[in-house]
């Protein structure tokens, strides 16, 4: 049998609101600074590079907007003098037969930015609202 890469449109986020799913998920990736040296008594001419802190890129969330629904904004409300509600996220690639394959754990994330979506006289397309969240630290998991 065959071995073909996992498709990305198969997927789950747990968020802490209603189940209402996601259309698109994007952000999950990690970088860890690079950090220079060089003793001076050192008999190489180039510094040591050794790995630093890490930082993660704020994940987007995208869905279609449904009547009287205002999770996002309920959760934005929560902001209150340098203090909001955090929520961890689960992230999870599905098979075929609705299982896990991959999972990305997101830790204390919190909305940055949550956007209502565009009005077009002539469109024909779903209207869909972002939620933009930053976050302290990212897993991943293979099933």
């Amino acid at each position: 049998m065959a071995e073909y890469p996992l498709p990305k449109f198969h997927f789950m986020v747990e968020w802490g609101g209603n189940r209402i799913g996601f259309t698109e998920v994007s952000g999950i990736d990690v970088q860890t600074d690079v950090i220079e040296y060089r003793e001076g008594a050192s008999p190489e001419y180039h510094k040591v590079k050794m790995p630093g802190m890490q930082k993660f890129s704020n994940i987007t969330l995208k869905r279609g907007s449904f009547k009287g629904d205002n999770q996002f904004y309920e959760w934005w409300n929560t902001v209150k003098l340098n203090t909001i509600e955090r929520r961890d996220l689960t992230i999870k690639l599905l098979n075929e037969n609705h299982e896990p394959v991959i999972t990305w754990q997101v830790k204390n994330a919190w909305p940055v930015k949550v956007q209502s979506t565009d009005l077009k006289a002539d469109g024909n397309e779903v209207a869909i609202e972002t939620l933009e969240l930053a976050h302290e630290g990212l897993t991943m998991k293979y099933e």
